[in-house]
C-alpha cells in the first residue's frame, strides 16, 4: 500500500519524507491557505522535495478553465497530478488530460457510480472521502469494497485513493480490502507510529540498561 500525506505544511512533509515513508503528497485549496508561504512556492517546494506523485488543485470549475490550469501547474515539476472535482465538467476536463498525457486526480468522489465514471473517462486516481460518508451515518468503507471489486473486475488501470482518513483503523480496513493508495494527514501518520506499549518497553530497556551500567561502569554497546 502507498502511503500519500495529506498535508501542505513544509515541515511535516520533510519530516516524514526523511523518514522514507512519503510515496506523493495530496494537496488543496484549504490546506495551502492555511500556510504562511505563497501558494505558488509552496507548490514548487513540495514538488521538488518530494519525489512521488503530488496532488495539486485546480479551482476553475468550467472544462476550458480546468485543462488551462492544469497545463500550467504541470509546470511545477514531472510529477504533478492534477486534482479535478468530480463534476460534468470536470469529466470532460479528464479526459482531454488524459489525451493529453496528463495524470489526474478525481477528488470529491462520494459513491461508486462517480467512481466508475472518473475511471472511463481516463483518472489515474479517484479519490473517495471515506470519512465525510461516516461523518452522514454512511459506511465509508463499502464504497471503497465496492470500487476496489469492480476496478478489479474490469482492469481498469486507475488507482483507489482512500481520502478523508479520519484514524489508523481506516489505513487498515483499506489495505485488507487491497486499495492502491491511502492519504492522511500527519497527526495519523504520527499515530500508526505510536503504541504505549512501545513507550513502556523502551523505557523499561533504557531503565535497566542505566542499572547496569551504575553496576558495571565500564560497559558499552
Amino acid at each position: 500500500m502507498k502511503i500519500f500525506l495529506d498535508s501542505a505544511n513544509l515541515p511535516s512533509i520533510k519530516k516524514y519524507n526523511d523518514m522514507g515513508l512519503v510515496d506523493g503528497i495530496t494537496t488543496n485549496p484549504t490546506l495551502l491557505s492555511k500556510e504562511k508561504e505563497d501558494p505558488a512556492d509552496l507548490m514548487r517546494e513540495i514538488v521538488r522535495i518530494v519525489r512521488g506523485p503530488v496532488s495539486l488543485e485546480v479551482v476553475g470549475t468550467k472544462t476550458e478553465e480546468m485543462v488551462e490550469e492544469a497545463h500550467r501547474l504541470m509546470k511545477y515539476g514531472q510529477n504533478v497530478v492534477v486534482k479535478i472535482p468530480m463534476i460534468s465538467d470536470g469529466l470532460r476536463a479528464i479526459r482531454q488530460l488524459t489525451l493529453d498525457g496528463i495524470p489526474t486526480n478525481v477528488t470529491l468522489i462520494f459513491s461508486t457510480n462517480q467512481a466508475i465514471l472518473a475511471a472511463k473517462a481516463g483518472a489515474s486516481y479517484v479519490s473517495p472521502f471515506i470519512g465525510r460518508l461516516d461523518d452522514t451515518g454512511q459506511d465509508g468503507m463499502s464504497l471503497i469494497r465496492e470500487v476496489v471489486q469492480i476496478f478489479r473486475n474490469y482492469d481498469f488501470s486507475t488507482e483507489v485513493l482512500v481520502a478523508s482518513i479520519r484514524h489508523p483503523l481506516h489505513v487498515i480496513e483499506a489495505g485488507k480490502i487491497g486499495a492502491e493508495v491511502v492519504t492522511l494527514p500527519p497527526e495519523i501518520l504520527a499515530k500508526m507510529i505510536m503504541h504505549p506499549l512501545t513507550d513502556k518497553g523502551l523505557t523499561a530497556f533504557l531503565d535497566d540498561w542505566e542499572k547496569l551500567k551504575k553496576e558495571k561502569p565500564n560497559v558499552r554497546i
